[in-house]
């Protein structure tokens, strides 16, 4: 039978790091999931401009992708990495998302029946 000689602090330590590495590569494959699906609808309706139509729905992308670059960037920070330029460069984060990192989406309007 093979026993553990470490400290359990130890042990407690290198656990904690795995989930921390679980968690970024889980935030980071939302990211990536929520840009692609950005950059596939600009794809589809390549046009000059966005008709005010589909406007919503881009919108509604860009925020999902910003929301889903603010936990990245917050799970970076709480693992000590502050500096979040990398991510910006490694995923070529839009400005547009950037700039709405962070920001809480509207509140859905009550249904009115």
């Amino acid at each position: 039978m093979s026993r553990d000689l470490r400290p359990p602090v130890d042990i407690l330590h290198y656990e904690i790091v795995q989930e921390q590495a679980s968690a970024l590569g889980r935030m980071g494959r939302a990211l990536e999931q929520a840009l692609a699906q950005l950059r596939e609808f600009d794809a589809t309706h390549a046009l000059p401009e966005i008709p005010p139509a589909l406007q919503p729905a881009r919108r509604k992308l860009v925020m999902a992708a910003g929301q889903a670059l603010w936990m990245l960037v917050v799970q970076r920070e709480a693992t000590g990495l502050r500096d979040s330029r990398h991510i910006m460069r490694t995923y070529n984060v839009p400005s547009e998302v950037q700039l709405c990192m962070g920001m809480a989406p509207a509140p859905s309007k009550p249904s009115s029946r």
